[in-house]
């Protein structure tokens, strides 16, 4: 096995652990929206206590959820369709038939899926990236939110990075810690599609180069092959 193929197997490994906490951070986030969230937040106003919905009217969720699908073509079709396409190679290897074809073939499919799943990723580094940046700074109308009595806020949009932390700025009666905390891992996704666009990047060209890498090796070995058989 060659130092090039070490590096891919690790690099797949890396890439599915990276995978894993990205789908993890989406996941948290979705659970506390629905579980905790939900119920709303209370807050002080003009010497009296109101009900904030837990979530705005209008919240933008695309970016989680492709954000979520660019994790899970990571760790399912890279990262565990590497291990199986890279060891049907192997295994196929000096094999002939139907069965070494159809192992190939599967490799084969495995490569071809690297560029588009890397290019989801980069859409969805862009677009999370872009998204909550131009909603960066918003703030919530504490006249219009005392008068809503529960009511989802319905100004402008908002992604839930940028909602919570205009809840933070309001005189919160409790659950300031809780938000702070679970803020922290919404924007923990957001800034994990870094290293994981970084790692896919580097999945994506080993695998292409040790593709091209034992190619020449094979055709080489077949002209030197070649080359003996004919000075006998």
């Amino acid at each position: 096995m060659s130092r090039l193929s070490v590096t891919l197997k690790v690099a797949i490994g890396l890439l599915m652990v990276e995978s894993i906490i990205e789908l993890s951070f989406v996941s948290s986030m979705v659970a506390w929206l629905h579980r905790r969230a939900s119920q709303g937040f209370f807050f002080n106003y003009s010497g009296s206590t109101y009900l904030l919905a837990g979530e705005p009217l209008n919240i933008m969720v695309d970016q989680g959820h492709t954000s979520n699908g660019a994790a899970g073509t990571a760790f399912v079709v890279i990262g565990l369709g590497g291990i199986l396409g890279l060891f049907l190679r192997s295994w196929s290897r000096n094999k002939s038939g139907g069965a070494a074809t159809f192992a190939r073939s599967i490799y084969y499919l495995w490569l071809s899926f690297n560029i588009p799943a890397f290019l989801l990723t980069t859409g969805a580094l862009a677009y999370v990236f872009a998204v909550t940046n131009a909603h960066e700074g918003q703030t919530i109308d504490v006249t219009l939110a005392a008068g809503l009595n529960g009511r989802k806020y319905p100004l402008d949009d908002w992604t839930p990075q940028n909602w919570f932390s205009a809840i933070l700025n309001l005189d919160l009666v409790d659950a300031r810690e809780d938000i702070q905390n679970h803020l922290s891992v919404m924007r923990g996704w957001q800034y994990n599609l870094i290293p994981l666009f970084i790692v896919q990047l580097g999945v994506t060209i080993l695998a292409l180069w040790e593709f091209f890498d034992g190619r020449r090796r094979s055709k080489a070995m077949t002209h030197n092959e070649f080359i003996a058989r004919n000075e006998k």
